[in-house]
């Protein structure tokens, strides 16, 4: 019994070597990780990139299928078994009925295989065939990736560190008068905890709902199958007293430490460690609408998920082995259909400014990143309209709350980053001279030519800096 389970191991551990041989030689694999904070679009995004990659009329930004080298793209079973599939099908079909309808949010990890079929170029393409490469895209919350910072922090300092970014933040009034009544040092009382923990909770669902970014723990978000669970029921508190053995704020830490031990270091692990391509999307036009504060909160978010990632670039031995790093990683600025084109270049010069932290933190790793202005799938179309005796650029969509048709203009963002960025960082809490507005726009009703995914907005693009060079 012994030996046939050594014997099992080693087969496991060749079977394993023998499938990472085959994807370095022969059919090589491009693992994308696509990541993003609330309201990003990161299904639409997944949906409308495989869509495009399987019908290529509208992708002349990436070269492969420009030159016409990709002879087919088809989807494949995925080869990790016990995550579950990105439901491609359903989202598509939301996304292109008679009355279509966004698709439902990302909640959990999901992954999809898009395996292509692709010519080489150059002196190659006469001396052998086509061959596959196989894209795995691996959709995860964004709110878990914030929590990868966590891993390097105790809870004392996350408690103060939290308390201390909280403490003018009108959502936070009611956590923070909560604890003002509890003694940390007090010994541990369940039926508390869990009500200081919900109240956490609140707080921070509140919070992503006004536009700020960091809203960590992310499973206080997202919970699954831990709801209720010890793993999830702490909450930052004040350092007062000794911090005796059974006390709430001791019982407090351990639970912090077992929700890092047993929920973020498993993900990180199991799905974040094996990227080696990765798109950030971001919502700024809906930070910029929240205001200063949630723009400034977005910048400091983004610089430090660059923490979370090891960016560098994959040698002949790291792929062999399995040690990847991040070679390449996308700052997407996602809804550029809700500005008229005119303001796209604005929108991109926004995006670089508030990742340029994090860019250049990568860069100087070895890893090659870009921040980009796309929109995954164009709602709305462009129009010129007469105001006040001046021609204003607009965009035209139905509106998501009532579906009636609208015209509109959410401000002129400025062509200098700075002058959003600079109020941020001094604390204003809005913007002195100058009012920037977002609608939620209804996905259009489509009628594709054969040959065309959904329409876009330098969706080819993204594809070309993500996975272009592989093809």
């Amino acid at each position: 019994m012994v030996i046939s389970q050594i014997a099992d191991g080693i087969w496991r551990q060749v079977e394993a070597v023998q499938d990472t041989v085959s994807e370095t030689f022969f059919e090589p694999v491009i693992r994308l990780g696509v990541t993003g904070l609330a309201r990003s679009g990161k299904t639409v995004f997944i949906t409308s990139l495989v869509a495009n990659l399987i019908d290529r009329g509208r992708m002349p930004g990436l070269v492969a299928a420009g030159e016409g080298r990709i002879e087919a793209a088809f989807l494949q079973p995925q080869p990790d078994d016990t995550i579950p599939r990105f439901e491609y099908e359903a989202h598509l079909g939301a996304l292109t009925a008679q009355s279509p309808n966004w698709p439902d949010s990302t909640r959990a990890v999901s992954e999809l295989r898009l395996s292509l079929r692709v010519r080489p170029k150059g002196l190659l393409s006469g001396l052998q065939g086509p061959r596959t490469i196989h894209l795995d895209i691996v959709d995860y919350p964004g709110e878990w990736l914030l929590d990868l910072g966590l891993l390097d922090v105790t809870y004392d300092a996350w408690s103060a560190q939290t308390l201390e970014r909280i403490a003018k933040r009108t959502q936070a009034q009611a956590y923070l008068e909560r604890i003002s009544t509890v003694e940390p040092d007090a010994q541990l009382d369940e039926p508390l905890a869990k009500e200081l923990a919900a109240a956490f909770a609140a707080y921070l669902t509140q919070a992503r709902s006004d536009g700020f970014s960091d809203c960590t723990p992310g499973r206080f978000l997202l919970p699954g199958d831990l709801a209720g669970s010890p793993v999830l029921t702490f909450a930052p508190l004040p350092a007062q007293g000794s911090d005796g053995r059974k006390s709430l704020r001791r019982e407090m830490a351990r639970r912090f430490e077992a929700y890092k031990r047993e929920v973020v270091k498993p993900f990180f692990r199991d799905h974040f460690a094996r990227i080696d391509r990765q798109v950030v999307l971001v919502d700024a036009l809906g930070a910029i609408n929240a205001g200063p504060p949630a723009v400034e909160d977005l910048r400091a978010a983004m610089s430090e998920t660059l923490g979370a990632f090891r960016p560098g670039r994959n040698g002949f031995l790291s792929n062999l082995l399995g040690a990847k790093r991040v070679e390449k990683i996308l700052f997407a600025a996602t809804k550029a259909d809700h500005l008229h084109h005119s303001q796209h270049a604005q929108l991109t010069s926004i995006m670089e400014a508030l990742t340029r932290e994090a860019r250049e933190r990568a860069r100087f790793a070895g890893a090659d990143t870009q921040a980009l202005a796309i929109a995954s799938l164009r709602a709305t179309t462009e129009d010129t309209m007469s105001h006040e005796g001046a021609a204003l650029d607009v965009v035209r969509g139905t509106l998501l709350e009532n579906g009636k048709e609208a015209a509109f203009y959410p401000g002129e963002l400025p062509q200098d980053p700075s002058h959003l960025l600079n109020p941020a960082r001094s604390g204003a809490d809005r913007w002195l001279d100058a009012d920037y507005q977002i609608m939620r726009f209804a996905p259009a009703p489509l009628t594709l030519r054969p040959g065309d995914g959904p329409p876009h907005i330098r969706l080819d693009r993204a594809a070309e800096f993500l996975i272009g060079d592989r093809l």
